[in-house]
């Protein structure tokens, strides 16, 4: 840790934890002894692999057997007079070796880039106050507070009685695509990390709740960053397009030279003069070599990288395009499910009737229309779904922000897809701004697995000046526990109606097959 001494601190009581690392949770640590510990220890920063230099990547675009004898072949022409055919087959190698190599460059700008614009901040208590900063500033014995939308910016131990409906998507971790509920109480020393519940680890994302906890690691010591390490000391394989190029190499050098061997004995056995039986064996050699080979397959694999950019995947190397296309057995765990882990609002169903969300992710582009009809439905025209869709943003902890022309999430993906799918709903502004001023949440009951549903009490909007705010509660959960707390729905007018119990399970099974 930094060569701070350690301990198993998901076992030890956080109590002990702060006197193995010297810091007061109240205060936290004092700035003079912060920039002395980082001074000390370094920045929360994980190393990255060094890089090759330009030059290098540069040479390296000609390590390859079918290079080389392209390479051999430009030499022995050129060495013979023909500069035109010499020309041609270097010029082929050289505009193979810039293609790659301005991917190449391309890639290691970009990643650097992402690098740089990933920056995250923390907030810390130092000297009794609570600071913003950048989370490469944090040291081990920092007290950090965590809020919904935050990342971890470090190992961290949580703190006895700062704990308030803390959930964490750890899922970068361990996989598990569920948010895992936090608190401080100290565990067995054998918990492996997917349940050391007492801590927060690096790169995971709050999704609810709010904690404090004690930096125990930092940089290359997190989980995450001996992660990091373990990639970067694995052993670099060959793709099965550059094993099988590479055998198809060796295997036409060999025919090629033995073809211009035999050509060259028949020759002087014939009488052929020893020098014109040479040129014509190398001209035959040069004429077998496929020279437009290295090109297209370069220009295949940049085609798949450019598609591949368009989906917001960076690729280093372009040999490694293709091993996505030879894979054809994923191995994971019951977790271990690809997907980019966003949650949509498809279909929606109230006052007896079908509502269909086109659209997808966390971009709120997109329409609520009835099932089967051609054009969008308007708040006014549809009170209860107005009301539906207006409980699903208000009883919600998640927030859709707008970041560098895209959509991002803070929070819950699942009630995330809520706020979206209320902002869809033409005629009236759902969004969280314009619904806390009108709706300002006064409390609430956070979900809980035992209780299976979500309340938030709000003040209602003020009719008249002067007057009292009525309130009123919003419910979300699962579906046999909120309707037990029902004994009436809304009609179609906005009006109370007897709840059919029947009809909401039938619906509810229809949405969910």
């Amino acid at each position: 840790m930094n060569g701070l001494p350690t301990l198993a601190w998901h076992a030890a009581a956080a109590t002990e934890v702060a006197r193995e690392v010297a810091c007061d949770p109240r205060a936290g640590l004092s700035a003079a002894e912060a920039s002395a510990r980082l001074a000390r220890h370094g920045p929360n920063t994980i190393s990255a692999k060094r890089g090759r230099p330009w030059w290098v990547r540069l040479l390296l675009q000609f390590h390859a057997p079918l290079v080389y004898i392209l390479l051999l072949a430009g030499a022995v022409t050129l060495w013979l007079g023909e500069y035109t055919d010499s020309a041609v087959i270097l010029g082929v190698v050289l505009a193979n070796a810039i293609i790659g190599f301005v991917q190449e460059q391309k890639a290691v700008a970009a990643i650097d880039a992402l690098a740089r614009s990933m920056r995250i901040e923390a907030t810390v208590r130092r000297d009794g106050e609570r600071r913003r900063i950048d989370a490469a500033q944090l040291v081990v014995g920092d007290i950090v507070l965590l809020e919904p939308g935050d990342k971890v910016p470090a190992d961290l131990r949580l703190l006895d009685g700062a704990v308030k409906d803390l959930r964490i998507d750890e899922s970068t971790l361990t996989g598990e695509s569920k948010a895992v509920a936090k608190d401080a109480a100290a565990l067995a020393e054998a918990a492996v990390l997917a349940d050391r519940r007492c801590m927060a680890y690096a790169g995971s994302l709050v999704v609810r709740g709010t904690g404090e906890g004690i930096v125990v690691a930092t940089a290359d010591t997190t989980e995450v960053g001996r992660i990091s390490e373990m990639i970067s000391s694995a052993e670099q394989i060959a793709t099965p397009l550059t094993k099988k190029i590479a055998a198809f190499s060796h295997l036409l050098l060999w025919v090629i030279l033995a073809v211009a061997v035999v050509t060259f004995v028949v020759g002087l056995l014939r009488g052929n003069p020893a020098h014109e039986m040479f040129k014509a064996a190398v001209a035959l050699a040069v004429g077998a070599i496929p020279e437009g080979l290295p090109a297209a397959v370069t220009i295949m694999l940049a085609v798949g990288v450019s598609r591949m950019a368009r989906k917001k995947a960076i690729i280093r190397k372009l040999p490694a395009v293709e091993a996505l296309g030879s894979t054809t057995v994923i191995c994971s765990d019951k977790t271990g499910t690809l997907t980019q882990n966003q949650m949509t609002v498809r279909a929606a169903w109230c006052a007896g009737a079908e509502f269909e969300f086109t659209g997808g992710g966390y971009d709120p582009a997109g329409e609520v229309r009835l099932a089967g009809a051609v054009h969008a439905s308007r708040a006014e025209d549809h009170p209860a779904l107005l009301e539906l869709l207006a409980c699903g943003a208000l009883c919600n902890d998640a927030a859709l922000v707008a970041r560098d022309g895209r959509w991002e999430i803070h929070g819950d993906p699942t009630e995330a897809a809520l706020v979206v799918a209320a902002r869809k709903l033409d005629g009236v502004d759902l969004s969280r701004d314009a619904l806390a001023g009108r709706f300002p949440r006064l409390d609430a009951i956070p979900f809980e697995s035992d209780r299976q549903f979500m309340a938030t009490l709000h003040a209602r909007p003020l009719e008249n000046a002067g007057e009292a705010r009525d309130r009123v509660v919003y419910v979300k959960g699962s579906v046999e526990r909120v309707l037990a707390m029902c004994d009436s729905a809304m009609g179609s007018r906005g009006e109370a109606v007897p709840l059919d119990r029947a009809a909401a399970h039938v619906a509810a099974a229809a949405l969910a097959a």
